[in-house]
C-alpha cells in the first residue's frame, strides 16, 4: 500500500489516501524507527460527507488521537499538491470537529497553512504529585487534552521523566499531552512536548496552541497578537482571539513516497 511521509516542524507522520485495514496495527508496525518506516504515527485521508476531507490520526502506539495541528497542515498540502482539490480554503473533518484551513502557495504549491483550531479552554491550575515533587500545571482543551507546565527551562530530564508520569496520571483518565514551557518574551515561548501515545516529538501543533492559551490565561501573553512558539523542530505562529479562538500558522513538507506490504 502506498504512503507519503510528511512532516511539520519535524512532527512526522505516514499519510494514506484511504484507510488500511486495522490502521492501529499499521501505525504500530510502520512507526517503529528501527523496523518500520519511522514516524510519530499514521494519518489517513478520505472524502467526507460533512466537509471537504476527513482525517484520522493514529499515534505510534496505535491509539487514536482526536486532533493534530502539525498533521492537519500536512493534510492541506497533501490534498492540494496531489490534485485532490484546487481550493485554497478547506474544511477538514476530525474527531474534534471540522477545522478550516487556509493554504498559502508559493510557485503553485503549498508552502504553509493557517488552521482555525477552534477554541482553547484553559482551566484552573492543578497541583499533581509526580516524580517525588509537586507539579503545577494548567489543563487546556484544544480538542485534545494538554497539561501545560511553565518552567525556567524545558529541561530534557524533566521532559522524559515527568512527561510519561503526568501523561498517565490518575487525574487524566484518558491520558494527556504534556508541555514544558519557558516564557522568553510577551510574544515568544519555548516549548518541549511529551505527546500522549508517542513520547517526545519534535513539535506539537495543538500543544503550541495550548501553551499560548495557558500563557494568555496567566498573563504572560496577550490576545490578538501573534505569539511565536519555538519547538525542537522550528517555530509556529499562534494567535488567540478574545473569545478563545485559536489560529495556528506553520509549514508542511513532503519527505518521501513509499510502499509497504501489509500482509
Amino acid at each position: 500500500m502506498h504512503f507519503t511521509k510528511m512532516q511539520g516542524l519535524g512532527n512526522d507522520y505516514l499519510y494514506f489516501w484511504g484507510e488500511p485495514e486495522d490502521p492501529a496495527a499499521v501505525s504500530r508496525r510502520l512507526s517503529d524507527r528501527h523496523f518500520g518506516a519511522g514516524s510519530d504515527g499514521i494519518i489517513t485521508i478520505s472524502p467526507s460527507d460533512i466537509a471537504d476531507f476527513k482525517m484520522r490520526i493514529f499515534n505510534a502506539d496505535g491509539s487514536e488521537a482526536k486532533m493534530c495541528g502539525n498533521g492537519i497542515r500536512c493534510v492541506g498540502k497533501y490534498v492540494y499538491d496531489k490534485g485532490y482539490t484546487d481550493k485554497t480554503r478547506l474544511r477538514v473533518e476530525t474527531l474534534s470537529g471540522i477545522r478550516t484551513l487556509d493554504l498559502h502557495l508559493c510557485g503553485g504549491r503549498v508552502k504553509s497553512v493557517s488552521v482555525d483550531m477552534g477554541r482553547a479552554g484553559a482551566g484552573e491550575d492543578l497541583t499533581l504529585a509526580a516524580g517525588g515533587e509537586e507539579i503545577v500545571c494548567t489543563p487546556v482543551d484544544v480538542g485534545n487534552p494538554h497539561a501545560v507546565i511553565f518552567t525556567d527551562t524545558p529541561q530534557d530530564a524533566r521532559l522524559t521523566t515527568l512527561g510519561p508520569q503526568i501523561e498517565k496520571h490518575p487525574v487524566f483518565p484518558d491520558g494527556v499531552n504534556v508541555e514544558f514551557v519557558e516564557v522568553l518574551a510577551k510574544d515568544r515561548l519555548r516549548m518541549r512536548v511529551w505527546e500522549r501515545g508517542s513520547g517526545v516529538t519534535m513539535a506539537c501543533g495543538t500543544g503550541a496552541c495550548a501553551s499560548v492559551a495557558a500563557a494568555v490565561k496567566k498573563g504572560y501573553c496577550r490576545t490578538e497578537e501573534d505569539i511565536a512558539v519555538v519547538l525542537d523542530g522550528g517555530t509556529l505562529k499562534i494567535r488567540i482571539s478574545p473569545d478563545g479562538g485559536v489560529t495556528m500558522t506553520g509549514p508542511a513538507e513532503f519527505v518521501y513516497e513509499g510502499e509497504c506490504d501489509l500482509c
